[in-house]
């Protein structure tokens, strides 16, 4: 509770206003904090990474068909994401529930779509049933000057009570950077995914290998992500 303002959790008048506490400012630094070629952890998880979303259904998802396009459930916004990168943030109910941004730009698209509250655990996600295109999701589009356009989804899970990204960044054009609070999930689980385009990002090594193992790794939001990679 050193991590989080404020600290007593006697201070907290309902269970629910303790789940989405705040984290006590310094608590999280923000990797690169100055430098808009590095992306963040969004989110106090745990964390897969893929270089490309067939890999990810390889190793992580077993649905039918899922894909950034059923994701998104839009045929021309999920074709810019469908050969790239991909980073799965999964949140169980004692963790800390808010999420914040990868990158630092402007906000390119916002859509909110109701759904189901599946489980996202990974005995789930390997189902047959496509969890994450059915479930109750938010997601923004970032336009970034190093990274190319960035995808974030918010996606419920059970017993959450609401996923929403704050008024603030459902408006394009607004500036966004790095580290800052994008929403909150109300009480219970589930599950954040970044999309990058191709080409565009190079996830730090240490997830890249632990994930082609399927192994999720213990993340706080603003530790390294991965790094922008050179347009040719």
């Amino acid at each position: 509770m050193d991590d989080f303002e404020p600290s007593d959790t006697d201070a907290y008048p309902t269970f629910e206003v303790f789940f989405v506490r705040a984290h006590k400012p310094g608590s999280r630094p923000i990797f690169a904090e100055d430098d808009p070629s590095r992306a963040v952890v969004v989110a106090d998880s745990r964390a897969v990474v893929y270089e490309t979303v067939e890999q990810s259904k390889k190793l992580w998802i077993k649905g039918l068909d899922f894909s950034i396009t059923s994701l998104v459930m839009d045929t021309r916004l999920g074709a810019q994401f469908e050969d790239g990168a991909v980073a799965s943030f999964r949140l169980s109910p004692q963790d800390y529930h808010r999420y914040h941004s990868p990158v630092t730009g402007k906000i390119k698209l916002f859509r909110s779509m109701p759904g189901d509250y599946y489980q996202v655990d990974p005995l789930a996600l390997r189902s047959d049933i496509d969890i994450l295109d059915r479930n109750a999701r938010d997601y923004i589009v970032i336009e970034t000057e190093h990274l190319g356009d960035v995808l974030f989804v918010a996606i419920g899970a059970t017993d959450v009570g609401s996923v929403r990204i704050h008024d603030r960044w459902q408006t394009a054009g607004n500036e966004i950077q790095k580290g800052e609070e994008l929403g909150v999930f109300q009480f219970g689980g589930s599950s954040i995914i970044v999309a990058f385009q191709s080409g565009r990002i190079l996830f730090d090594e240490d997830l890249l290998r632990l994930s082609k193992e399927a192994i999720a790794v213990d993340v706080e939001v603003g530790m390294s992500l991965g790094r922008a990679l050179p347009v040719h």
